[in-house]
């Protein structure tokens, strides 16, 4: 589908934010078996309204095609793990959440945080669109609703007696290509002096930091704290804190509330978010106008360190199988000329193929079989959890590479 009007504020969409050219869908892993079967691809264009300032991508898949089979679990990082159980003390703690509450996570995926409330004695809900990935939490005992999160979804589910005192939205801002109607669904669960979390990787830091990996088919929007107050305040909700946390990449974690509820003063955090965004130019085109440049320096700095050690005779393998190591991947052209294979801890995904570069995943155990000489880290954010689970590849002299914000290595 193309959608030409912003899919906030409905203006026309016509500033350039990077053209990462035609991309396979970032989650759309091949079976060994449809090889040499012909591939799907889609323009990976971004564009930035010049009228509220949302990132976004004009030529969207439907959701239904992307989230029917998905293959991302998110218990298999120790790290997100340990992120999740300390935000549900964090909660539990400030909103003083008990037997008698009720929280509940939109895009729970297979329960890898609800648990940790469950374990606490709070009643839990999920809502998840992949029904494969449902399947997952109920066998954890998460309670979970399989449908897409909107305004009809929410009444649902309040009609039911389901509303929330808190409502946890890791990651999935971004995945949603109608914001209003999920934003909405936000105003129609959240009881009235009930909490609404929200984490989403910080278009700052994607900028800064040349980020463009994040951006896949996945990610209908990408988007600044500005952004993000003035979507919810279009629903009657007020974002009262914000937290900037280390989480793909970097991350924040915005706090809402309803406009009528007066108990939640808004923070000094928001007026400073918002002034460090304003001077970093996120409110006039310059400042997203010089991005494509970035991205292209760093495909041919990502480039110039595979051609270099290849002609030096080097062979390199992949840690990681995650979507944005697929964007980068297939914007570079790097594929199994370059990287022999790929790892990866999900047995979802081994013995697929990375979608586009058909890069081979296999599990972890195969680095310590081929002793490469570089272990190319794909889930860069990750890299400190990577680097410690395989530093046994020093043993033969292996090095780790990361690619974002430059090539590293280490």
């Amino acid at each position: 589908m193309i959608e030409n009007k912003c899919r906030l504020c409905g203006h026309a969409l016509v500033e350039d934010f990077v053209d990462l050219g035609m991309s396979p869908l970032a989650n759309s892993y091949i079976s060994s078996d449809r090889a040499d079967h012909m591939e799907p691809f889609y323009p990976l264009h971004a564009y930035v309204c010049h009228h509220c300032w949302l990132v976004q991508l004009a030529h969207v898949v439907r959701p239904e095609d992307i989230f029917h089979d998905y293959l991302y679990f998110s218990s298999f990082s120790d790290s997100w793990l340990r992120h999740c159980e300390t935000y549900t003390n964090l909660m539990t703690h400030r909103f003083k959440l008990g037997a008698n509450s009720h929280v509940v996570e939109v895009a729970s995926n297979d329960g890898y945080l609800l648990q940790f409330f469950q374990k606490q004695g709070i009643p839990v809900l999920g809502i998840e669109p992949a029904a494969n990935v449902a399947v997952a939490a109920e066998q954890k005992g998460i309670p979970t609703d399989v449908a897409f999160f909107g305004v009809a979804t929410a009444q649902r589910l309040k009609d039911a007696g389901k509303s929330a005192d808190l409502i946890a939205a890791k990651n999935v801002l971004a995945h949603v290509p109608d914001l209003n109607d999920f934003i909405g669904g936000f105003k129609i669960l959240l009881k009235p002096s009930g909490v609404v979390t929200v984490e989403f990787p910080h278009l700052l830091r994607l900028m800064n930091e040349n980020q463009f990996d994040t951006i896949y088919h996945e990610h209908f929007s990408y988007l600044s704290f500005s952004v993000a107050e003035r979507a919810f305040s279009r629903h009657g909700m007020i974002l009262f804190d914000v937290d900037e946390i280390p989480t793909h990449g970097g991350s924040l974690r915005i706090y809402g509330r309803h406009a009528e509820d007066r108990s939640k003063p808004v923070t000094s955090a928001v007026e400073r978010m918002r002034a460090r965004e304003q001077q970093a130019g996120l409110n006039g085109l310059a400042a997203y106008r010089q991005f494509a440049d970035q991205v292209a320096d760093t495909k041919c700095t990502v480039l110039e360190f595979f051609i270099t050690a290849k002609r030096a005779g080097k062979r390199i393998a992949g840690y990681g199988a995650p979507a944005k190591g697929n964007t980068l991947l297939n914007y570079c052209g790097i594929r199994t000329d370059m990287i022999g294979f790929t790892v990866d801890r999900s047995p979802h995904k081994q013995g697929t193929l990375l979608p586009g570069t058909h890069i081979p995943i296999r599990a972890p155990d195969a680095i310590f079989e081929a002793k490469p000489d570089y272990v190319f880290i794909l889930p860069w954010n990750l890299k400190d959890e990577i680097a410690e689970q395989m530093a046994g590849i020093r043993d033969w002299g292996g090095k780790f590479v990361t690619p974002i914000p430059t090539v590293r290595v280490f």
